[in-house]
């Protein structure tokens, strides 16, 4: 049922909510202790990742922003958004016409201003010349989040491979064959560690006559998926205390996200 309040754009639609009323139901919805409806909740987080406020200044027709931050926090630590992410990326291959698992991924990284709030532990990327946090991603050939992690961004993306691979490799059972990345991963110490998880890792490199903006194959559907990300004003610069924090508040975008793309294959059926 829709709120009798006047909706917000970034508010969960009625076939959105069909989806992922199933993940979000961690007790009854009568139980004693339930003060918000559910869906209100949901509507206050998405909120807050959507334009980027502080939780204190929740809106007043949503829920207190206590309530809202404590039930996320719940949903965060239970898995509630990568068992989402899990289930909409294999429904959305295989309505693409895709196996439900992939066996290719593209491995990239992002790296985001830091705030007041996650200062005290950014780091410095000399290539970027920023001071924050950096986001280390992995998606498929259609863009959909497999699995990512935050460092200091002054952390080399060679590094992160190894662990990178070890989570997309538990993300789809294993089932991910090769890698494409940047110039950035290459190298024998990165090649290595992905080879360790049974990944093969393939450089695709610019061209050497490059003249303005060259689109490089495989490369760009992970740079469209940072692109998606930057629409959500929370995750434009590291606002978060905690580098889980900010990684869980990724996941849930690109939840939201996928979400968005089954309810609209699930109207349409």
């Amino acid at each position: 049922m829709a709120p009798a309040r006047k909706p917000y754009p970034s508010d969960v639609s009625d076939e959105e909510w069909s989806l992922v009323v199933p993940y979000l139901v961690l007790m009854r919805e009568d139980a004693q202790q339930r003060h918000h409806a559910l869906r209100e909740l949901f509507n206050g987080l998405r909120y807050v990742i959507r334009y980027g406020i502080a939780w204190r200044a929740m809106p007043n027709d949503l829920p207190p922003w206590s309530a809202v931050y404590q039930q996320s926090r719940r949903w965060m630590e239970a898995g509630c958004f990568d068992a989402l992410v899990s289930d909409l990326r294999a429904v959305l291959r295989i309505a693409s016409g895709r196996r439900a698992e992939p066996t290719a991924a593209i491995l990239d990284s992002r790296t985001l201003r830091s705030t007041p709030e996650s200062g005290s532990r950014a780091g410095y990327d000399g290539a970027k010349r920023k001071k924050g946090s950096k986001l280390h991603m992995a998606v498929d050939t259609l863009g959909h989040l497999l699995a990512l992690h935050v460092t200091p961004a002054s952390r080399d993306d060679r590094a992160e491979v190894g662990r990178l691979a070890a989570a997309i490799q538990d993300a789809t059972d294993e089932s991910v064959e090769q890698a494409y990345v940047d110039q950035g991963y290459t190298g024998e110490k990165p090649a290595g560690a992905a080879r360790a998880q049974g990944i093969t890792l393939e450089v695709v490199r610019l061209p050497e006559a490059k003249r303005g903006f060259v689109l490089l194959p495989r490369r760009w559907v992970v740079e469209r998926s940072f692109a998606w990300a930057t629409r959500c004003r929370r995750l434009v610069k590291d606002y978060e205390r905690y580098a889980s924090t900010l990684a869980s508040l990724h996941v849930i975008a690109f939840a939201c996200f996928m979400l968005r793309n089954a309810a609209i294959l699930a109207h349409g059926a």
